[in-house]
């Protein structure tokens, strides 16, 4: 920033609050104490000297003022922007009213800080002035306890662009001085940087006690390249929901390792969720978070290799050791043991490794049958890795006919290294028979990338959408919400290119615009567009999931991963069977009702004969839908003709079709076929235009259609298959008799009814070949 673009400016050097005094706008209160107005053009020496003279002003009008936001350079990551705002600002606690007064102050060319923005309107009453006592600026020069040798030394606590030396803490020797130079600092804010993480720890420590709530140790982050931990993340005492006290928290702060060796606060969440606790005193109860720290560190948090890279995060237990209590595996291995003998398509596989078990991977026959029906489309859904757990708990879910989830299996996973998930994809493998999906949806930790890699080559692997907003809040939250042109650009490079070179072109003018080429994240991210961009992802058949949500949970809040283990199988049994009975109830309305025609359309009758009842009404929407939309065909080449479908009336939404007359192949530039697997509105416009009567039967994929349940086995050949059909047939047939002896044994007419009709099939059996 230039000096002219502020026109005229007043310097504005630092004296004791009460000789702050300008000359320009300057007025004398009913007491005759002269005070100045903060306007904008005042240039100070330092962002310190802004702080002092705003703190001053404050304590003269009878209000109190707390630092906020600092911004950064793009170009060297340097300071040069600061908020300081009014201390009833926001509304974490209950005697904050959401303040809007603030000042910003801007570091010009000439190294010195002039006043940029102003919001001088409260809404709150002020205190009286002399209730306010004038508080000692601190200049990031904190007294601390006398070290071993009887020199003073610092917390290491600064901002980040203070780079004097201070020595390090030790925690053992936290007394009520330290904790009060803590709370001396204030509230965090990201740029707060420390000599160590035990400082850190305890300065957030002693924050949280000061405002109402306790914190825990969250995870911690490993370089991919020398394995030292270069991120820490301290949370909420509330975060997650494995207890009934814990609410789920987001609060947390997030400290990372500089080249320097210091920590540095760059991440930062200060909302709660829930009414805090009275304040205590942190000096008190400082030898239970020291211990706390050191015991937690040392046998839990030291033992965890979060593996960072750009693209993902993966947690390795570098002792090898398993996370799954080791009471679950007698439990477990007696119940799928019970169930082998009443299932005998139950499978089930246990990881050993130097005696002591591991992961542990189970599928009943249903769910294998289940997978060569809708084992294309697959969701490897790890949702117990979002926060704490008391099992590690992950279930394999495809999308049934009716597009209910559908159970392909479950997992315990003993620690998230590459070796465990590739135990686990290949025992889901072996267990269905050598199936592989066409698409998976996991988490992008590079651990998982590279197990699906290996043990699904050729599967197009997307990203969890929860993870790609999390990443994009972690990356980009600032400038997501404080610049709405970047929000808007970026989102229509992500959600509204149509083509590759569309897509390339606008994310190349967002890296150049906002000098974002050397952004690490952003390179990846590049790197693996194919895994989250809507763009590449709608090429691959997911089964309509959508590239900005998920699945809904298979097992619901009826089981999960902070379910014990002493309920564990109850629930699992629970929700399995209120699944299923779902299923039913859509496979017994698909048979036995009708939706209502909206057209003359014959194509309209024939999907109603063969979709379900769900799956037709997606059909019908896009059918009732293309009589809005107009053909323009712009291109023939052979048999070949290419159409321009736009909807009447808006000439922003248009899609490219082609069209071959020799053999009714379409294609249309939205590509929801190829990643619903139900045509488009813009190709059944051109099939009306062509006047095409019936639906080529490529074009009604059996897997949404009421008879989906015989999976591949409608195109087996009779003479015979290989062991692999064999097993699907006893699948198929176990789950037919399973209903059939349900409906045969309500009453004794229908049980005599049903045996006779048993015994002539069987008869009827015998005489073929």
């Amino acid at each position: 920033m230039n000096r002219e673009d502020l026109g005229p400016l007043m310097t504005v050097r630092t004296k004791p609050v009460d000789l702050v005094v300008g000359r320009s706008n300057g007025h004398r209160d009913d007491e005759g104490n002269s005070k100045m107005e903060p306007q904008v053009g005042l240039e100070f020496d330092s962002a310190e000297d802004a702080q002092e003279f705003y703190n001053g002003y404050a304590t003269q009008v009878g209000f109190k003022i707390r630092i906020g936001q600092l911004y950064r350079s793009r170009v060297d990551g340097s300071v040069i922007s600061r908020r300081f705002v009014c201390s009833k600002e926001g509304f974490q606690t209950n005697s904050r009213t959401g303040c809007p007064a603030f000042i910003r102050v801007q570091k010009i060319d000439s190294g010195k800080w002039v006043l940029a923005n102003i919001k001088k309107e409260h809404n709150h009453e002020f205190e009286a002035t002399g209730e306010i006592c004038s508080p000692q600026i601190q200049r990031k020069s904190f007294p601390t306890p006398r070290s071993s040798s009887g020199g003073a030394s610092r917390t290491g606590i600064r901002s980040h662009e203070d780079d004097s030396p201070s020595g390090v803490v030790d925690i053992k020797r936290l007394k009520k001085e330290e904790m009060d130079v803590f709370s001396a600092i204030g509230e965090p804010q990201k740029g707060l940087e420390f000599n160590t993480a035990n400082e850190a720890y305890k300065y957030y420590y002693s924050y949280a006690a000061t405002i109402g709530f306790r914190i825990r140790i969250g995870q911690l982050f490993r370089s991919k390249h020398d394995g030292s931990i270069t991120s820490r993340r301290f949370v909420c005492s509330k975060e997650g929901h494995q207890h009934p006290s814990r609410v789920g928290c987001g609060a947390y702060m997030r400290i990372q390792r500089q080249e320097s060796g210091r920590w540095v606060v760059d991440r930062l969440q200060k909302e709660h969720n829930h009414e805090f606790d009275s304040p205590t005193d942190p000096s008190r109860s400082v030898t239970v978070a020291s211990r706390g720290y050191r015991d937690e560190g040392s046998s839990m948090l030291e033992n965890l290799d979060l593996v960072e890279t750009n693209g993902g995060l993966s947690l390795v237990k570098r002792v090898r050791e398993s996370s799954i209590g080791s009471n679950w595996y007698s439990v477990l291995l007696e119940y799928f043991q019970n169930r082998q003998a009443e299932d005998t398509g139950f499978f089930y596989a246990m990881d050993m490794r130097e005696g002591k078990g591991m992961n542990i991977f189970w599928a009943d026959a249903r769910a294998r049958f289940s997978c060569a029906q809708f084992g294309d489309a697959v969701v490897f859904d790890t949702t117990y890795r979002r926060g704490s757990h008391l099992v590690p708990f992950a279930s394999f879910v495809g999308v049934n006919h009716h597009r209910q989830p559908a159970l392909l299996g479950c997992a315990l996973i003993a620690d998230e290294s590459e070796e465990s998930f590739t135990w686990i994809f290949q025992a889901w493998v072996r267990a269905m028979s050598g199936c592989r999906p066409v698409s998976i949806i996991a988490d992008q930790d590079r651990a998982i990338q590279h197990s699906i890699s290996q043990v699904f080559p050729g599967t197009h692997h997307r990203f969890s959408a929860w993870q790609i907003l999390e990443l994009e809040q972690e990356n980009l939250g600032t400038l997501l919400s404080m610049d709405a042109e970047f929000k808007y650009e970026y989102e229509t490079c992500i959600f509204q290119s149509q083509t590759a070179s569309e897509f390339d072109s606008a994310w190349n003018m967002l890296m150049s615009k906002y000098n974002l080429r050397e952004n690490a994240w952003f390179k990846e991210m590049y790197r693996m567009r194919k895994s989250w961009v809507p763009f590449h992802i709608k090429g691959t058949f997911f089964a309509g999931i959508p590239v900005d949500g998920s699945l809904k949970s298979y097992f619901t809040t009826i089981l999960t991963a902070q379910t014990p283990l002493d309920e564990f199988i109850i629930r699992y049994e629970k929700a399995i069977e209120q699944r299923r009975e779902e299923e039913r109830k859509e496979d017994f309305n698909s048979f036995n009702l009708q939706s209502v025609l909206h057209t003359k359309d014959p194509i309209e009758e024939q999907c109603r004969r063969l979709y379900t009842m769900t799956m037709f009404k997606v059909f019908q929407k896009e059918l009732l839908e293309c009589y809005s939309y107009v053909g323009l065909k712009i291109n023939v080449e052979g048999a070949i003709s290419r159409y321009l479908v736009q909807k009447c009336g808006n000439g922003d939404e248009r899609n490219t079709v082609a069209f071959n007359a020799s053999n009714l192949n379409i294609s249309c530039s939205c590509k929801m076929f190829e990643f619903e697997g139900v045509l488009c509105r813009h190709a059944l416009k051109v099939f009306q235009i062509m006047n095409v009567r019936e639906l080529p039967s490529r074009y009604i994929l059996h897997r949404w259609t009421k008879s989906a349940k015989y999976g591949i086995l409608r195109d087996v050949d009779s003479g015979g298959g290989s062991q692999d059909f064999k097993a699907l047939m006893l699948w198929s047939l176990r789950e037919e008799a399973r209903n059939y002896i349900e409906a045969g044994a309500a009453s004794l007419e229908r049980y005599k009814l049903a045996f006779e009709i048993m015994q002539e099939g069987r008869r009827n059996l015998c005489w073929q070949n």
